[in-house]
């Protein structure tokens, strides 16, 4: 699902593409395919599109190349010690089929009939969204890369909670990221470069405030500067955003959970997880992460196949380098993730 960077070093001979011309060309080349892909699978007919797409998601799982492999290092802690190479290998294959799943009701949601959404979703704790929005109060809903949350903010923006603001990666190409903002906000969602333009942390804030709902997915350190948690028995790095908003504004922390329910969707939307009444804005905010995380671990316990994390979550998976600079920021600004630490990604896109 993830383009390839094949783009070589030129060498400055005559008739040689350099490298930046190269990626231009393959960026454009990917805005296209997504453009016709998006086309051609709204008109098949499902289960040919359903088909399509199994039989893609079993040539990535065959190849096992390094996003595969990241996988099923991320299900091995998930499954335990006892689980055999077979049993991984298997489970790995279940998640990448639910993996091109996501990909491709995200294309075909267009097409989707609303009835077919709402009838579809078997969701409790609903209550612990309305109640809240209802009484003029913001909500944050938590998420991780489970199930089809473009699918779920879908659902309850028309369960009448109304429009939410979310965070999106700003893809490449361009044209790339430009079509998924519109795609989304076709749904009837704000979405917000994670790069770019003003603090998304000052713009979401005001949405709470105003007491509106944001929704980001928080299972993944994106920027390097993320909480430490406790996770499947490991450590782990998580996004502190969805916590460092509850802390700043008094929205309601919701963690949502995810997954695929034979061709319908399931959702929990969990208690509150409240701000602690002593600590420093730090402790509160780790406090709150680990919570989230202890709630992602259940739930991806229960429904592991549906668990869409190709990239490393875990400590001892990530750049050495990398970890090391940003506990140096982290230590030089006395130990607060910055602001904008908001930025999520999700699900590919």
């Amino acid at each position: 699902m993830t383009r390839k960077d094949g783009a070589v070093q030129g060498d400055g001979a005559p008739g040689r593409r350099t490298e930046a011309e190269l990626t231009s060309v393959q960026d454009r080349l990917a805005s296209v395919g997504y453009a016709l892909g998006w086309k051609l699978v709204c008109r098949l007919p499902e289960s040919w599109a359903r088909k399509a797409f199994e039989f893609v998601a079993d040539i990535f799982w065959r190849r096992q190349g390094p996003r595969v492999m990241t996988l099923e290092g991320n299900l091995r802690r998930v499954l335990g010690p006892a689980a055999t190479g077979a049993q991984l290998r298997a489970m790995s294959r279940q998640t990448m089929r639910s993996y091109s799943r996501y990909w491709l009701e995200v294309f075909r949601l267009p097409v989707i009939p609303l009835e077919r959404i709402m009838a579809g979703m078997h969701a409790t704790g609903e209550e612990n969204i309305q109640d809240n929005l209802a009484a003029g109060r913001g909500v944050i809903v938590a998420l991780p890369h489970t199930g089809n949350y473009e699918q779920a903010g879908y659902w309850i923006i028309n369960r009448g909670a109304g429009s939410f603001t979310t965070v999106m990666e700003r893809l490449k190409p361009e044209a790339l990221f430009h079509r998924f903002l519109a795609f989304r906000e076709g749904l009837g969602m704000e979405v917000l470069p994670a790069t770019g333009g003003p603090s998304r942390f000052g713009i979401l804030a005001q949405r709470l405030r105003a007491g509106r709902l944001v929704c980001l997915v928080s299972d993944r350190d994106v920027t390097g500067g993320g909480i430490e948690v406790e996770f499947f028995g490991e450590k782990a790095r998580m996004m502190p955003g969805p916590a460092q908003l509850a802390v700043q504004t008094g929205a309601a922390l919701l963690p949502v959970t995810l997954w695929f329910e034979g061709p319908d969707w399931g959702a929990k939307i969990h208690e509150e997880i409240p701000v602690p009444a002593g600590g420093t804005r730090r402790e509160k905010v780790a406090a709150m992460t680990q919570q989230l995380a202890e709630v992602y671990e259940a739930g991806i316990r229960a429904h592991p196949q549906d668990w869409h994390m190709l990239q490393p979550v875990f400590t001892a998976d990530l750049d050495p380098d990398r970890l090391a600079a940003a506990e140096a920021r982290a230590a030089a600004t006395g130990g607060v993730p910055g602001e904008d630490s908001t930025a999520v990604g999700g699900g590919g896109a």
